[in-house]
């Protein structure tokens, strides 16, 4: 945990200061309680065109929010970086659950990975944001860097299986019906 630390202060020391502390918090905010990602795959599954894609991502989000938040938080229950040492003040509000893995970090890449599997163009920059939502976590001290790098992969692992549960019944509907199916 020393080396996790070490990293979180490095962060801390590196890169704070006031106006970082503006842009940190409103990056991290639209990844609470994955709003933003919720509201993209809403607004993608209303558009007949982007349909496919928004299914997808609200899967995703599904799985992750089922697998994080309900089911490995509290199982590991692992206390936040600021509740071990002494002396953090945090910028945001105190989350009120558990630091492993990172809910913000899983809900974004779980989103993003969904949408990078539809469409590259579209995901490279839902990838990006997704990468700078998780570094807000550390920024912010209140996650360490294992619990950011669990919540990447937990979220890359949801949007890889909405992607192809939803591609598959897609394509169950569609041979139904003896349509053709184009992919995302």
């Amino acid at each position: 945990m020393d080396w996790e630390f070490a990293v979180l202060d490095f962060i801390r020391d590196t890169f704070s200061c006031k106006a970082m502390d503006y842009i940190m918090k409103a990056i991290t905010f639209l990844g609470e309680a994955g709003w933003l990602w919720i509201v993209l795959g809403l607004v993608l599954a209303i558009v007949p065109k982007t349909r496919k894609v928004g299914i997808t991502v609200l899967g995703a989000l599904i799985l992750s929010l089922l697998f994080c938040n309900i089911t490995i938080k509290p199982i590991v229950a692992r206390i936040r970086p600021y509740d071990i040492k002494e002396g953090i003040e945090l910028i945001i509000s105190t989350p009120s659950d558990y630091s492993f893995p990172s809910g913000h970090t899983s809900a974004s890449f779980a989103a993003a990975v969904a949408i990078f599997a539809c469409n590259k163009k579209w995901g490279s920059g839902a990838l990006a944001l997704a990468a700078v939502i998780a570094f807000t976590r550390l920024y912010l001290y209140v996650h360490f860097p294992t619990d950011v790098l669990a919540g990447a992969v937990l979220g890359t692992l949801c949007g890889v299986i909405s992607y192809y549960v939803v591609k598959f019944a897609f394509q169950k509907y569609y041979s139904k019906r003896g349509l053709n199916n184009a992919d995302c």
